[in-house]
């Protein structure tokens, strides 16, 4: 079963706001309207997505510099459905590690993922010539941290139109065995599972790295945000 995470609290009640975060949906967003109005959503797929054989065996025509596209395909969204739920899941778990990681080390830790999931899909079908496009490989890189670092968080979510309150486990784990079972199984159906695992296994390895000294995985004690306490001068800590 699932679930489509819709939010898990204020990204506003942090102590620092989550600037990249905002910078990177605001982007993502503003890319596809321009595409869309002006035509060339398919045009810039081919130009600026990742294609597997480019990168093996050289640049297709008309395209960027193959590996150019490990950054740029992550601009890419096929459609507002597409760009709107990667956003959705950046949205609701990427503040929590911006606010962890900091806001360069979030940067860094974000496209590391995205270009790790672009290479799995290359490693996938290495001679395909099928366009890999949008931001869900270095989302699902996001979400895996989430998962390491606020593991009982509840997050409001959506079943078919009912919402409900569940831990993050139950969320992004039946997202995790889903993705892993299509990617296992070959599913056929346009979507990039390998990607999506690839970044999820990067996520985790990264943010255990990269988090700062005294920040424990999987701590279920410690899994609410912390409130802004700017108001009365005392100083913002994450929970240890």
């Amino acid at each position: 079963m699932v679930f489509t995470p819709v939010w898990d609290h204020s990204p506003f009640k942090w102590p620092t706001p989550p600037y990249v975060m905002w910078l990177l949906v605001v982007t993502n967003f503003a890319v596809y309207f321009f595409q869309a109005s002006a035509g060339q959503v398919d045009r810039a797929d081919h130009v600026a997505g990742l294609i597997p054989a480019a990168i093996t065996g050289g640049a297709s025509p008309g395209t960027l510099w193959a590996p150019l596209t490990l950054i740029t395909s992550m601009f890419l969204h096929a459609n507002f459905m597409h760009v709107f739920g990667n956003m959705l899941f950046l949205f609701v778990f990427g503040d929590d590690i911006e606010e962890v990681l900091g806001h360069w080390s979030f940067l860094f830790f974000y496209f590391a993922c995205g270009i790790v999931a672009g290479l799995t899909f290359v490693f996938s079908a290495p001679g395909s010539t099928t366009e890999l496009i949008g931001a869900s490989g270095a989302v699902a890189g996001v979400i895996s941290a989430y998962l390491l670092f606020r593991p009982c968080a509840k997050v409001t979510c959506l079943l078919g139109l009912i919402p409900l309150r569940i831990r993050a486990y139950w969320v992004i784990g039946s997202w995790v065995i889903w993705q892993v079972v299509e990617a296992w199984s070959g599913a056929q159906d346009g979507v990039a599972y390998w990607a999506h695992v690839g970044g999820l296994v990067a996520g985790a390895v990264l943010f255990a790295i990269m988090r700062p000294a005294g920040v424990r995985l999987f701590d279920c004690v410690h899994s609410e945000p912390v409130p802004d306490t700017r108001e009365t001068d005392a100083p913002s800590t994450l929970p240890r």
